[in-house]
Order: structure tokens, then C-alpha cells, then sequence
């Protein structure tokens, strides 16, 4: 057994990794073939403002994190089709709105928390006991929803117009992949932090997209370069003493550049 599996935080950090990344990886497959790249940026920087909501009322902020970002992914879907507006520009004013407000709240919280760089940034080698339990109670429930609704949910991302004349319940599942979506970057939060989280929402699914035709085979390629990915950027980040979470971030990078050696 190598010497980092010996230590206790290291084990938590691994099987965190290993948890999240696949979880991702799976969100990521849909997230690509979407198009939804920015939903996950604009999504992951709302957590801020759940975070900071967490501090001033002094509740454990992963939990209102959590509501904040259901919140917000489910009015950017009703704001997109209601406003008439593109999906970009929605995003980007939640995107503003949010992190002003994390701003608003955390000034009138009267201190700063030393534990919000850890949320901005990402702290995986710090995951607690607690943290392992709602990846997994989380992580369920979203593996468990895509695996229920698998044949609405490609139809949908591969013809929306076939899926609507199918009597397909389309703007629900609009919905379910947006809160999908949001419960998939709170529990990444320890993991690489707001920051980087959107990171790991794109980068597996885009890499899998480069090396395959077939879908089945692009949702199994997208898991294990993101397993991948958090295994070679733990190990990394023991061995010279790197960040972890910027360290998966690169790793994951490289794999997408070398993919784009691979003629399509």
C-alpha cells in the first residue's frame, strides 16, 4: 500500500475524489452534449452566496449552499424561457446578482470566517466524516435520478424537437437536470472549491467527447478520466506538495489537450 493511503486524512480525501469525480463526470456527459458549460459556472459561484447566507445566519453553510444553488438553477431554466432572453445572458446576470449578494451578506456578518477560503478554494484534504456522508447521500440521488430518467434525458439533449413532439414532459426535465446540476457542484465545493468547480462540470465530459462516437462509450470514458484526473491530482499534490484542487484541475486539463492530438 503506498504511504499516503496510510494516513486518515489522505484516505477521506481519496474516497471523497472518487465519489464526486464520478458524479461530475456523469453530470459532465449531459452538461456537454447541452451545451451548458456556463450553467455550471454561473451555478458554482451562486454557492457563494448560499455560503455566506450560512455564515450570517450561523447555519452549517453546505446546507444553505445547497438551497441556494437549487434556488438559482431552477430561476435561471424560468427566467431563460419566460424572459425571452439567451441562456448566457440569464446566467450571467444570476451570476452577478449572486456573488454581490455573498458579498452584502459576508460584510454584514460583522467578520470574516477563515473557513470561506477554504470554500472558495477548496480544501479536499480537510474532509470530514460528515462531508463523506452527504457526497454519498447527494451523489445518490443524482446518479439515481439520471439513471431513472436516462432515455427522457438523451432524447432531450439529442433532439429537443423530436423529445417535445414525443409528449416528452420537457421543461420538468429542463428543471431536474438544472438542480442535478446544483447538487453536483455543492458537494464538489470541498473537493476544488467555487472557484474550480465549474472545472470539473465540463472538462471529463469534453475529453470523452474527442474520443468517441457512441454515447455509451463517451458517459464511460467521462467517469474514468475523471476518476482519473482526482487520483493522478491527489497523488500530485502529495508528492510536491501542491494544492490538491488546483491539481485535478490541471490534470483533468491535460488529458483534455492531449485528447486534441486524437483526429475526430
Amino acid at each position: 500500500m503506498p504511504d499516503f493511503l496510510q494516513l486518515g486524512f489522505m484516505q477521506k480525501a481519496f474516497a471523497a475524489g472518487l465519489i464526486i469525480s464520478i458524479v461530475l463526470a456523469v453530470i459532465s456527459f449531459f452538461v456537454v452534449l447541452r451545451g451548458l458549460s456556463f450553467i455550471g459556472v454561473g451555478i458554482a459561484h451562486s454557492a457563494f452566496g448560499g455560503v455566506a447566507l450560512g455564515f450570517l445566519l450561523g447555519i452549517e453553510p453546505r446546507w444553505t449552499a445547497i438551497a441556494f444553488c437549487l434556488l438559482v438553477a431552477n430561476l435561471i431554466v424560468l427566467t431563460t424561457r419566460r424572459g425571452g432572453f439567451a441562456e448566457d445572458t440569464v446566467i450571467g446576470i444570476f451570476f452577478s446578482l449572486t456573488m454581490g449578494m455573498g458579498v452584502i451578506l459576508i460584510g454584514l456578518s460583522g467578520s470574516y470566517n477563515v473557513d470561506l477560503f477554504g470554500y472558495l478554494f477548496g480544501n479536499i484534504l480537510a474532509v470530514s466524516v460528515p462531508d463523506l456522508w452527504t457526497a454519498v447521500v447527494v451523489g445518490v440521488i443524482v446518479i439515481a435520478s439520471i439513471s431513472l430518467f436516462m432515455k427522457e434525458l438523451l432524447l432531450d439533449s439529442f433532439d429537443r424537437d423530436v423529445a417535445l413532439a414525443s409528449g416528452l414532459p420537457v421543461k420538468s426535465l429542463d428543471h431536474l437536470l438544472a438542480s442535478l446540476v446544483a447538487l453536483s457542484v455543492v458537494i464538489s465545493i470541498k473537493l476544488v472549491g467555487i472557484i474550480l468547480a465549474s472545472a470539473l462540470l465540463v472538462i471529463p465530459g469534453a475529453t470523452a467527447f474527442r474520443l468517441t462516437t457512441r454515447w455509451q462509450t463517451m458517459l464511460f470514458a467521462s467517469v474514468v478520466l475523471g476518476v482519473a484526473a482526482s487520483i493522478g491530482g491527489l497523488v500530485a499534490a502529495y508528492y510536491f506538495d501542491l494544492a490538491p484542487g488546483a491539481s485535478i484541475t490541471v490534470v483533468a486539463s491535460i488529458f483534455f489537450f492531449l485528447s486534441l492530438l486524437k483526429r475526430k
